[in-house]
């Protein structure tokens, strides 16, 4: 079966600097949702513009449901590729109500000879109610605020019942509460409407909740396209560790095909995700929840800092090498550890995934 979405080899480049160099990934599934991760100013944004058709790249092609968007040979304009895309700086008609704002993307979704989808199984209250926007319907986008503005946004582009649907940071502007609401919400609006989406976000854990599929986007490369499992228990490189900074690299000697040694942790065990040879020099990705703590172990380390995280404790611990692992610890233990105290690391040392580099 042909990839739903085909993104191949897209270079793009204003005033001589490259922004994208030979981006490409698959969405194998109609209905999957995929999220671009990576830092401010990478070239997210940049990919949704050129896959919607607002951007028209150097070379490269783009192939949705076996069409060809874009290729060196074709180009097919934004109005007739049925793809809404929602940006970040909520583009609303300013002489519209919401109400009118919205209505315009179903007038374009019924006038739209390319859009064979049909009726989107929401309708406008409904899609309010479940953005949390019901009472704004008469309001023009001057009387609304950002948050507001956005979700409104959101609305008119999932009510066209596209193609694919492009959204670039949809919840910035949205506090910590409301968004994981509204992240429930669309995230089941887009299943049950088997809506195809890509979302671009710099936050780790919103990608991981919506994303089938994430895609890591450095030195204007996608550098890793894969679950989010993967991608956080299996990072495939450096620069994606570092990316996240949720771990620390530790040097460590191969000593057979599941058991490496560190001179400060001893033995550590676990499985290789790549072939080494006895003797070979790494260095481990040790991760906060990769090590368990044990008041009781013979193991310890000096406290040098403590992260309290409502549900967890982050320590971070230093060893006689200098090296500062991270330890993840239930908030409901016991014993509430100092800075400057000692610190049991649970023995032997056992890793589900052994990440090495």
């Amino acid at each position: 079966m042909e990839n739903f979405l085909k993104i191949k080899g897209l270079n793009y480049t204003v005033n001589k600097e490259q922004i994208l160099n030979d981006v490409s990934f698959d969405i194998k599934n109609k209905g999957d949702i995929i999220c671009i991760l990576g830092p401010s100013g990478i070239g997210k944004t940049t990919i949704l513009k050129s896959i919607a058709g607002l951007r028209k790249i150097d070379s490269g092609s783009i192939v949705l449901n076996n069409k060809t968007l874009t290729d060196n040979d074709n180009f097919i304009f934004p109005e007739d590729r049925n793809i809404a895309l929602s940006f970040q700086d909520n583009a609303l008609f300013p002489h519209y109500t919401v109400e009118e704002n919205i209505e315009f993307g179903i007038k374009r979704s019924l006038f739209c000879s390319k859009n064979k989808n049909g009726p989107l199984k929401y309708n406008m209250d409904q899609l309010l109610d479940l953005f949390y926007i019901s009472e704004l319907k008469k309001k023009y986008p001057h009387e609304i605020s950002a948050g507001q503005s956005q979700r409104v946004c959101l609305v008119r582009s999932i009510i066209h019942n596209p193609d694919l649907l492009l959204l670039d940071e949809p919840f910035a502007n949205l506090d910590q509460n409301l968004k994981e609401k509204v992240q429930e919400n669309l995230k089941e609006i887009i299943k049950s409407s088997n809506i195809t989406t890509i979302v671009v976000t710099h936050d780790k854990y919103e990608a991981f909740y919506l994303g089938d599929y994430c895609g890591i986007l450095l030195n204007k490369q996608i550098v890793q396209f894969d679950s989010p499992y993967n991608i956080h228990h299996i990072p495939n490189s450096q620069e994606v560790v570092e990316f996240f900074n949720r771990g620390v690299l530790v040097p460590a000697e191969v000593k057979s095909k599941d058991t490496l040694y560190n001179e400060d942790l001893g033995e550590i065990k676990g499985k290789l995700m790549k072939n080494y040879q006895r003797g070979e020099k790494v260095n481990l990705l040790i991760q906060p929840e990769d090590l368990e703590h044990d008041d009781s172990s013979h193991l310890k380390f000096q406290v040098i800092d403590k992260k309290f995280r409502g549900t967890s404790f982050i320590y971070t611990l230093k060893t006689p090498s200098n090296l500062k692992l991270p330890v993840f610890v239930h908030s409901h233990h016991e014993h509430l550890h100092a800075e400057n105290e000692k610190f049991g690391l649970k023995t032997p040392i056992y890793i589900d995934h052994l990440v090495c580099f």
